[in-house]
């Protein structure tokens, strides 16, 4: 007998909700343990209840489900996401890879079709091509991380960590005392930075090392301030 999939709906419309799950448990091996309506509850019940594969919409109120999905990628062990939309844009279908997603699906595909994509994704593939999907989309994912390190690649490490501090808020001085540097050293440094990604300003260099993912090749520093 096959494993029962358990399955974690959110969506923002109650109606939606109910044609997912009647949709869903109509079949013999899958059950629907939770839902939610927004992308914060979305979270709260895939860590409570632990689902193998939660199906999210796109857009919702507070919280989307993109940022949902890379929290429950992130917390939940084992669980798989798909997400779910009503239009097929490009920008977020690679934000929904981004973030995590093993599947990206439109509502108005045939029943048939988001059956099979729950399926597939429960056993740890992709949705669109049982051989090739899974790893498409973490080759997208590395692409991804490889161009936000380009972003960096002018810097010196000792730059990228000045720039790191930046971004978390810290002044020349506290940047000084962390680092083990002289302030003019740092402001030194800061202005360096500044010129070699072209920017205007420290609030510009810090919004451009958010943008780009900087907390990945730097970790924060949570005894900073």
């Amino acid at each position: 007998m096959s494993k029962v999939v358990q399955i974690l709906i959110a969506d923002d419309h109650s109606v939606v909700r109910a044609g997912l799950r009647a949709l869903l448990e109509h079949q013999g091996n899958f059950h629907v343990i939770a839902e939610a309506s927004t992308g914060e509850e979305a979270i709260a019940r895939a860590q409570e209840f632990q689902p193998d594969v939660a199906v999210l919409d796109i857009r919702m109120p507070g919280l989307s489900g993109i940022d949902a999905c890379r929290q429950i990628v992130e917390t939940v062990d084992g669980c798989k996401v798909i997400m779910l939309t009503s239009y097929a844009e490009d920008e977020l279908l690679f934000a929904a890879i981004q973030a995590g997603a093993s599947g990206y699906v439109l509502k108005r595909i045939g029943d048939n079709e988001l059956i099979h994509a729950v399926e597939r994704v429960s056993r740890g593939e992709g949705m669109l091509d049982p051989a090739m999907t899974a790893t498409v989309f973490a080759e997208m994912r590395k692409a991804n991380e490889a161009q936000h390190a380009a972003a960096f690649a002018d810097l010196t490490s000792q730059e990228l960590a000045v720039l790191a501090l930046v971004a978390e808020g810290l002044t020349n001085r506290q940047i000084a005392v962390k680092l083990y540097l002289g302030e003019g050293t740092v402001r030194n440094y800061v202005s360096s930075i500044l010129a070699k990604i072209a920017v205007a300003n420290r609030a510009e260099a810090a919004a451009y090392a958010v943008k780009n993912n900087i907390s990945e090749l730097v970790p924060p520093s949570h005894d900073a301030k």
